[in-house]
């Protein structure tokens, strides 16, 4: 098959007016000008006509879980009550229940151009039970705060639940619900499987007043639930989790939020010979109203940063364009095309999969979407500006 339009992405150098794809099976085989693409392959030409091809965008933290809570919990006073707002909601919800929902937040990232997602799923066991319609990577989302005596006990569930998925990996939650023994476990299994592990981190003020302070309503709140409190004061979040995860290690591991952090933080990310993945949520951040993501001086230091949509708890849509346009409105200095690497090329990294996946190139997975074009100069700025479902794509090399 041979797939012309308008303006064809890459991610691989400048955009290529009047361009083509050729695909064979579930991949890209060639790809440039479309008189050359025609006269160098054969097969059926689809004219998507005056549009822009793009590679699928790449959701790098999302809950599929929790698309049935969209709108069900307004912005709360403390992070601490959303906790429990959220935990009173879930409380209402059976298995079949969760099972509509990741259906449903499926349909809905695919309807917004999204072809491939990190979700962390609360219940690998129900993995089995599902068909992802797009590329999915099923992170088991792991708390032993009631229970740290069963932290073997709890890995080797999720594990077993989730080897037979074609992408697997563990997600210790945060350190205010993960003990040390278990970000252990979990690090000790992906070394083992060669598996990646993504977690909360600074992702609140509270969260920092509770491990540097030894204070604050999440600190009040983990203690009255039974939690060991011993691991609190002196230390911020990021200093905890880099004693906890730090090493060679850390190219491994995908963070979520990052929002919190004392100039000593940047200090010590500066020094980190081995860096983690960033996975930032604008609209979610909004919805918290967290302080300001420190994009300019995580960039400044060599992060790879992403973008995801975090859950419908706190967030209203699983749209990535979406997500790009409230970070533009953020980082105003930041062009367009860079906005874009971060569904694209950035997430494809993070992921391990930067030679497959966020590009259109030979070799490259066939994961396709395309948006209306109209030749502007800057197309970047229209597909950062594109706000609608996308009505063809292309997942796996199957329109």
């Amino acid at each position: 098959m041979i797939i012309r339009a308008r303006v064809v992405v890459t991610m691989d150098g400048a955009p290529i007016k009047n361009g083509a794809v050729a695909i064979s099976g579930n991949r890209v085989i060639d790809v440039g000008n479309f008189d050359d693409i025609k006269a160098r392959n054969s097969g059926e030409v689809v004219d998507l006509g005056e549009r822009a091809l793009l590679p699928g965008l790449i959701s790098a933290h999302c809950h599929l879980d929790y698309t049935c809570l969209r709108g069900k919990i307004p912005p709360q006073k403390s992070f601490a009550d959303w906790i429990r707002a959220i935990n009173a909601e879930k409380a209402k919800l059976a298995p079949d229940d969760y099972l509509a929902s990741i259906a449903e937040g499926f349909a809905e990232a695919k309807r917004f151009g999204t072809t491939t997602v990190a979700n962390l799923t609360a219940f690998p066991e129900l993995i089995s039970r599902i068909h992802a319609p797009i590329g999915t990577w099923w992170f088991a989302e792991l708390i032993d705060v009631r229970s740290p005596e069963r932290v073997n006990e709890l890995v080797d569930f999720a594990v077993e639940s989730l080897k037979p998925a074609p992408n697997w990996g563990l997600a210790p939650h945060a350190l205010f619900t993960a003990s040390t023994n278990l970000y252990r476990r979990c690090e000790k299994v992906a070394r083992r499987e060669k598996i990646l592990l993504t977690t909360h981190l600074a992702e609140s003020r509270e969260e920092m007043s509770m491990f540097r302070d030894a204070s604050g309503p999440l600190y009040e709140f983990m203690k009255n639930i039974g939690r060991p409190m011993d691991d609190c004061a002196n230390e911020t979040p990021l200093e905890r989790f880099v004693e906890r995860a730090g090493g060679a290690f850390l190219p491994n591991w995908i963070v979520a939020h990052l929002n919190e952090l004392a100039e000593s933080d940047f200090e010590l990310l500066e020094r980190l010979s081995k860096k983690f993945h960033l996975v930032h949520s604008p609209r979610s951040h909004d919805y918290f109203a967290h302080r300001p993501f420190p994009f300019q001086k995580l960039r400044g230091l060599g992060f790879n940063t992403c973008l995801g949509t975090d859950s419908l708890a706190s967030n209203q849509s699983l749209s990535l364009f979406a997500e790009m346009r409230a970070f533009q409105q953020i980082e105003p200095g930041v062009s367009p095309a860079k906005i874009f690497e971060m569904v694209t090329t950035n997430a494809a990294l993070a992921l391990h999969r930067e030679d497959t996946l966020g590009r259109i190139g030979p070799g490259f997975q066939a994961d396709l979407i395309s948006v209306p074009c109209s030749g502007s100069a800057n197309v970047f700025e229209e597909i950062v500006a594109f706000d609608g479902p996308v009505d063809w794509m292309m997942i796996n090399g199957r329109a």
